[in-house]
């Protein structure tokens, strides 16, 4: 069972009381599946990033085949 946990956000005072105004219950499901989406959506765009950083800094080092051949005329 995955466990939860509260996270407050201030809303302008008006949009809460048209939530509160409101009678769809599934409005807080709708609010917290977009909350959710919109974390995943960063948490890849920020592991994208960082997997293109890293790659960037290994093309700056010595071409595959120039490391396998000094290691194998090391030998």
């Amino acid at each position: 069972m995955v466990s939860s946990s509260v996270y407050s956000i201030r809303i302008d005072a008006r949009v809460r009381k048209m939530i509160d105004e409101m009678q769809d219950k599934d409005l807080q499901n709708e609010i917290r599946t977009f909350i959710e989406q919109a974390v995943i959506r960063k948490r890849k765009e920020q592991l994208l990033q960082q997997a293109r950083d890293r790659r960037h800094h290994a093309l700056k080092g010595k071409p595959a085949a120039q490391l396998v051949r000094e290691d194998r005329d090391a030998r």
